[in-house]
């Protein structure tokens, strides 16, 4: 029997991470916990280990491998063609209980320098599956080897999956060189399977993260920054609405079922602050629906999911934009000024409504032009 480490039980967690990496580094067979089904794992760098892997599993040629991956932002090095869609899901998903299956065929993509063994395991038809594991022990594991590990359910082909060590085929676990021992699975259920191709996606196999909510996951979100999130980006959120409505052909009710979400929120926000009445008036000048959804605004602050999941960042100025940068660096590509000629929007706060009409035209005149180069649309299930 292979030896088997009660992560439950030992004081120092790096301890069995270090014992998993000598163990995956010499060629081992290691069952990992993950957030959704105990895997079994092997260094995707070594060929001989994969071979073994694959005699361990039982597994067909026809059903491919994963790799599991250290980082989102290393997506784009197993898959050079990445689309705004599968980086989206990417972005917003992992670490978590999403395999995406992406092209791998770009000959500047790292898989094309696995060993034979590993290609044939992993990319059989010129797709990849990518996962970031949400489990913190295997996340460890992943920080301190060269390389992705492949990765597929810790049980024999066809059989129901392990969710906790003591469901793991006994013939099976004999084979293995170590079992890290995470207790039961958090969420016990397989991850759910989606290939993107471009702007499509199709679900592959629906597992933990139901059809309702990839639908949701693959909607852009555009949002807008400024200090309070009670009179510029309230007011960029509800024109912007209004465009993308008329561009889409539908209501601006029925924009929040389409293809873009849009938000806004503030630096300096306090959660639950209405938008100014000078802002709702400026609005309702310019059409009475606006300044009615101006009424129903809320202010929030800035935070990591928002920015996360944020495809399009809009800051009012450039203090905005350095604020989150400096926080979110990752969010860089993503953010920039309203106001594409470099201006920053001044803050009308304060100031006669002369000040807040002057404001709106100016945001209204630049998202024209931001509207334009997202090239909104709809993201198509295959």
């Amino acid at each position: 029997m292979p030896a088997v480490i009660d992560l439950g039980q030992i004081d120092d967690p790096n301890d069995a991470v270090h014992r998993a990496v000598e163990a995956l580094v010499g060629g081992g067979v290691v069952a990992l916990p993950t957030e959704t089904v105990y895997g079994l794992a092997a260094m995707a760098t070594n060929g001989d280990a994969v071979d073994r892997l694959i005699e361990v599993k039982g597994r067909r040629p026809d059903h491919p491998m994963t790799l599991a991956i250290r980082d989102p932002a290393d997506t784009i090095d197993y898959a050079p063609n990445l689309s705004r869609l599968a980086d989206r899901f990417a972005r917003r998903c992992w670490p978590g209980p999403i395999t995406l299956v992406l092209d791998a065929s770009s000959p500047e993509s790292v898989v094309s320098r696995l060993p034979e063994q590993t290609l044939r395991a992993v990319v059989p038809n010129k797709t990849v599956g990518l996962r970031v594991p949400g489990n913190n022990i295997t996340l460890a594991v992943l920080q301190r080897i060269a390389g992705p590990l492949v990765l597929t359910s810790a049980n024999p082909t066809g059989q129901p999956d392990a969710v906790s060590v003591q469901e793991i085929d006994g013939e099976m676990a004999e084979r293995l060189d170590l079992i890290l021992d995470g207790g039961p699975c958090h969420y016990a259920k397989p991850s759910t399977v989606i290939h993107v191709e471009g702007e499509q996606y199709n679900i592959l196999r629906e597992g933990l993260v139901p059809e309702s909510t990839v639908d949701r996951l693959a909607r852009m979100l555009i949002l807008f920054v400024c200090t309070g999130n009670t009179c510029r980006s309230p007011m960029a959120e509800v024109l912007c609405r209004q465009m993308l409505a008329e561009q889409l052909g539908c209501s601006i009710d029925q924009l929040d079922e389409g293809p873009v979400m849009v938000m806004s929120a503030g630096v300096s926000a306090g959660p639950g602050a209405y938008a100014t009445r000078e802002a709702i008036e400026a609005l309702s000048e310019i059409d009475p629906e606006l300044g009615g959804l101006a009424k129903m605004h809320e202010a929030q602050p800035v935070t990591e999911p928002l920015i996360r999941h944020a495809d399009a960042i809009f800051t009012m100025t450039e203090m905005h934009r350095d604020a989150i940068v400096a926080t979110w660096p990752d969010a860089a590509a993503r953010t920039s000024l309203l106001d594409q000629s470099g201006r920053n929007i001044t803050d009308p706060i304060g100031g006669p409504i002369e000040r807040y009409r002057q404001c709106a035209a100016q945001i209204k005149d630049q998202l024209i032009g931001r509207i334009e180069s997202l090239n909104i649309e709809g993201n198509e299930r295959e």
